[in-house]
């Protein structure tokens, strides 16, 4: 009984970490329904930002996570004003879209490789290596911080979606962009606005995911993987999908890890994601779900 309370807290914990990073990745596929094959790589530059600056500065992680944050939303917008928007409206958009950001994929990948090398790196920070004990279940304080970080981030912005007006116009355009339209919503800045916070989630997650995985040049590749398989597992364009999505797989991940092998995990991910969509193809929150 208590292994199955460690294991579910240890995927717990992941979970919150791997939902947070597919969350800006549904939020841009529900609003703009474009996909996002970049997401990992914003990550992936996001890690090195918050390394560098731990790394040259002394700045911690988690307090560097505003910095990395108006960071990571500045290049969203620029990559939506340059890349982005000239695409949407055209025909083949999805297609072309995710052209566009599969290529910037690579570029962001080689940027890196040629600005530090394919080392592997990695901070040391107070809480490195570190674990509290409670009622008998260790729990990793890197991975808990994360998760504190991680609900704080899912009450803010839940709370912007369903209690703003700016919510509100972002919900509007995630079901009927033409609707919107006609009700005086400026599509145009909501599509931004929406690419720049997508992105800037995945700062957020790089932050307080940078003590505790190695950072490298292709460590996005990952990140991009599990963030589409939460994404569609969870329901495509919706929010609670997404979290429940992310703590399903961090379990099954935990899980497996102990009874099988860590390489093998992501293997058990994608079977229990395949066979959640052959019973319920359009993910756990619905078809077209939104929020």
């Amino acid at each position: 009984m208590e292994v199955f309370l460690q294991l579910m807290v240890s995927g717990l914990l992941l979970g919150g970490i791997y939902a947070l990073i597919s969350i800006g990745l549904n939020l841009i596929f529900g609003v703009i329904k474009i996909v996002n094959l970049a997401h990992g790589d914003f990550l992936m530059m996001s890690m090195y930002a918050t390394y560098w600056l731990f790394t040259l500065y002394r700045i911690n992680p988690y307090l560097s996570i505003p910095l990395v944050f108006i960071l990571a939303i500045i290049s969203g917008i620029i990559v939506h004003l340059i890349i982005i928007k000239p695409l949407l409206g055209k025909a083949e958009t999805e297609v072309n879209t995710i052209l566009a950001t599969a290529g910037l994929g690579f570029v962001f990948q080689n940027l890196a490789l040629m600005l530090w090398k394919s080392d592997y790196r990695a901070i040391e920070t107070s809480i490195t290596g570190k674990s509290y004990n409670f009622l008998g279940i260790m729990i990793s304080s890197g991975r808990f911080w994360a998760f504190i970080v991680v609900i704080a981030v899912a009450l803010i912005l839940y709370y912007i979606l369903m209690n703003t007006k700016l919510g509100l116009y972002i919900r509007a355009v995630s079901q009927d962009s033409d609707a919107a339209i006609l009700m005086g919503i400026n599509v145009s800045k909501i599509y931004l606005f929406t690419f720049g916070l997508g992105v800037g989630l995945v700062g957020i997650a790089a932050s307080i995911i940078t003590p505790i995985f190695y950072v490298f040049p292709t460590v996005g590749l990952y990140f991009t993987t599990i963030s589409f398989v939460i994404v569609v597992l969870g329901g495509l364009g919706s929010f609670v999908g997404a979290l429940i999505g992310g703590l399903i797989i961090g379990f099954v991940e935990s899980v497996a890890g102990v009874l099988a092998n860590a390489e093998l995990a992501q293997c058990f991910s994608l079977l229990i994601f395949l066979i959640i969509l052959f019973v319920k193809p359009e993910g756990i929150m619905g078809k077209g779900a939104r929020v």
